[in-house]
């Protein structure tokens, strides 16, 4: 059982610290370079909606994440103390629409949604937590 712990601040800035974090578990886990990049994509895009839409007056700014695995699947959850929204609740997008007359927003969703097994939402405690898994 793998598991890895790193807390960032809620700053564009940080993703390259999330990017070194992806790289780690990868090699640890011998993940191919594919898994790891989209793992990185994943995380990348849920992350910058919450720097960028869920900061709240709260003092604790800090963004935690969590990956662990049991060789079989690698769960990534992401915790953190920003405005309540569930990404989950956002429906599919419809690709089938001409991407110049979709409306703006989803598509960060839709792509974790692809290449994620399962990604839930919970509301706990005033934290937003979200937990995506992805067999290995």
């Amino acid at each position: 059982m793998m598991t890895r712990e790193i807390t960032i601040h809620n700053s564009a800035s940080e993703l390259h610290r999330v990017a070194c974090f992806v790289e780690d578990i990868g090699n640890e886990l011998g993940l191919d370079g594919e898994l790891q990049m989209n793992l990185n994509l994943v995380l990348e895009e849920m992350l910058s909606n919450v720097i960028r839409y869920g900061q709240s007056q709260q003092a604790d700014d800090s963004i935690a994440l969590k990956a662990e695995s049991n060789g079989e699947e690698i769960t990534l959850t992401l915790s953190d103390h920003g405005i309540e929204f569930d990404p989950t609740a956002k429906g599919d997008l419809d690709t089938d629409v001409n991407p110049a007359e979709r409306q703006l927003g989803g598509m960060g969703i839709f792509i974790v949604k692809n290449i994620m097994d399962q990604v839930t939402y919970q509301r706990l405690n005033g934290m937003n937590v979200v937990v995506m898994k992805k067999k290995l």
